[in-house]
């Protein structure tokens, strides 16, 4: 399926979106994000595809925000569904039952900043640079940057990074916690699929259950987030990629994982 300002190809087993718009540092408006959805879901049910990878086009910009033009003159009536929208689709992205990694290849500023957390890792070049601007624009995040952030980083250096507007470099955003690699910039795309591909080569239901209890288990306190691990730990046992990967390793030979 073709989109306009996204591109969605497959290299083997790894889907990888790419938001297409380099002229406008991939900055975000209704449309960007209708194919962004599109190209997610379409990655997702492909069952082809183990992992995915989002991307900006160009040299410049993984995304460089939301579209300021296209917020402008919006009322209250009009902000709130445009947040409410944007936050659904990087939920989608965050709860996606396959890994997704953020290929950071410049500015990831703004929404472009809350699309890489919305991932379950972010690989960044060395010239890539986060923030959270938005209280220069009189505004504040609206797309789960004052919830994701303070989840990463913590909560001090969260309101540091949100209340200054203040754009970090990559070797900074790994040290707190916001990038979970720094490359450099003409490997950023072989380093990302070589992190896709190892986990790729893992059994698929039990990289599933682990975001799922990962994600899950965020939201509780340790008692009942342990107690959820019990059980999706037990589930595994119902698979037979537990019975594969267990006897592979007995009989010391590489698993041949099936999904199921």
């Amino acid at each position: 399926m073709a989109y306009e300002y996204v591109l969605l190809e497959k290299d083997g087993c790894l889907a990888i979106i790419t938001i297409n718009r380099p002229k406008a540092l991939n900055a975000l408006n209704a449309d960007v994000l209708r194919d962004l959805q599109a190209a997610v879901r379409a990655a997702h049910d492909d069952p082809e595809v183990a992992v995915l990878i989002i991307t900006g086009a160009g040299e410049k910009a993984f995304v460089a925000g939301a579209d300021i033009a296209f917020m402008q003159d919006m009322s209250p009536q009009e902000a709130r569904p445009w947040t409410r929208m944007g936050q659904a689709i990087f939920a989608e992205i965050e709860n996606l039952d396959k890994p997704v990694i953020a290929a950071v290849n410049g500015f990831a500023l703004g929404g472009g900043c809350e699309l890489a957390m919305a991932c379950d890792i972010r690989v960044a070049s060395e010239k890539a640079r986060f923030g959270q601007p938005e209280v220069n624009l009189g505004i504040i995040p609206g797309f789960g940057g004052t919830q994701r952030l303070p989840r990463l980083v913590g909560k001090g250096m969260a309101k540091r990074l949100i209340f200054s507007g203040d754009m970090i470099d990559a070797a900074t955003a790994e040290r707190i916690g916001l990038a979970d690699m720094v490359v450099p910039v003409d490997e950023l795309m072989a380093k990302t699929k070589e992190l896709a591909m190892s986990i790729a080569a893992k059994g698929p239901t039990a990289i599933k259950l682990a975001k799922a209890a990962i994600n899950r288990g965020l939201e509780l306190d340790l008692a009942a987030g342990v107690d959820y691990e019990a059980e999706v730990f037990a589930l595994c046992f119902a698979t037979a990629d537990q019975k594969e990967g267990m006897k592979a390793f007995l009989e010391k030979r590489k698993p041949e994982f099936t999904g199921k």
